[in-house]
């Protein structure tokens, strides 16, 4: 396997759809920005209007003929999420790729819309939704996949269904919080690729993680001050966006991947690189866990599928 994969190796992507959530900044930013480049046409899926549309300019700016738009989502509302799924659904007819990239970091303890812890509710939940309510497109679609964005931060989580969403805030931190729902996102990976497989469906589903990269989810990791100040050294630890989006876009595009594969960095233990096949822990490849989750998530979201 090449361990130099690049957005040289992205083939034409011409009549194909991708939505990309959280696309405004950051690795979906990047990833968008290329999916666009080789003719796809791609939905920008932000919950913020005014930095979508900073986003989608920044794009045209670069390339013109970009067949890209922004649709407004917010992963901390079933109603949103909900929304966005029927008017997509009215307005096209295929869905080649679905990256599930947004998602918040560290934050403190707060509730979404719903009533969900926000990190498992923003990172999880949503993307559960999400990905269910465009599942009958995914599944019409050849050759489609579901590219779920998780992070190295899963070693640091544990599922703890008893407590699930810090009821209350019992025994929240920010980075437990964070792992859990990082581990959440590979449980679900992996038993979405279970379920496809079984169904046989053309469809796969495939988890990546950016390694370490400079965006402004990291700005929790370092404090923003921190982040600032340290930003003429930041490439001795950290890669650039660009780079952190790679094994989304390899995963999402490239015809050598497999259902149930893992990408990331593949240099610096996991922080930075190309992007290869990685491997997740133990935890995340707990099948009774991934079957668990999925009908607790079900319940919670009223979103049942496959």
């Amino acid at each position: 396997m090449n361990e130099n994969w690049t957005t040289e190796n992205i083939p034409d992507l011409s009549e194909k759809v991708f939505v990309v959530t959280g696309a405004s900044s950051g690795i979906g930013f990047e990833a968008a920005k290329e999916f666009a480049r080789k003719g796809a046409r791609v939905i920008l899926a932000c919950r913020n209007p005014d930095r979508a549309q900073a986003a989608l300019a920044k794009i045209r700016v670069e390339i013109p003929n970009a067949r890209a738009e922004i649709m407004p989502l917010d992963l901390t509302s079933l109603k949103s999420v909900r929304r966005f799924a029927a008017e997509f659904k009215a307005k096209y007819g295929r869905l080649d790729v679905l990256l599930n990239n947004a998602g918040i970091m560290m934050v403190p303890y707060a509730k979404t819309e719903d009533g969900f812890e926000k990190q498992f509710g923003t990172n999880h939940l949503g993307h559960f939704a999400l990905t269910g309510l465009l599942m009958d497109l995914l599944l019409k679609t050849p050759g489609s996949r579901v590219v779920t964005v998780s992070s190295n931060g899963h070693r640091f989580g544990t599922m703890e269904f008893d407590n699930l969403m810090y009821t209350g805030g019992k025994g929240y931190s920010r980075v437990g919080a964070y792992g859990r729902s990082k581990l959440a996102n590979l449980l679900f990976t992996y038993e979405l690729q279970r379920r496809l497989a079984a169904s046989g469906a053309g469809t796969m589903a495939v988890a990546v993680h950016p390694g370490l990269s400079a965006t402004n989810l990291s700005a929790p990791l370092i404090g923003g001050f921190l982040l600032k100040l340290g930003q003429p050294f930041m490439h001795l630890t950290m890669q650039s966006a660009a780079m952190g989006a790679l094994p989304s876009i390899r995963a999402a595009v490239d015809p050598t991947v497999s259902g149930g594969q893992y990408y990331g960095p593949g240099g610096s233990n996991g922080r930075k690189g190309y992007p290869v096949v990685a491997q997740s822990n133990e935890a995340s490849h707990n099948e009774a866990d991934g079957r668990r989750l999925w009908q607790i998530s079900e319940e919670l979201t009223g979103v049942r599928f496959l």
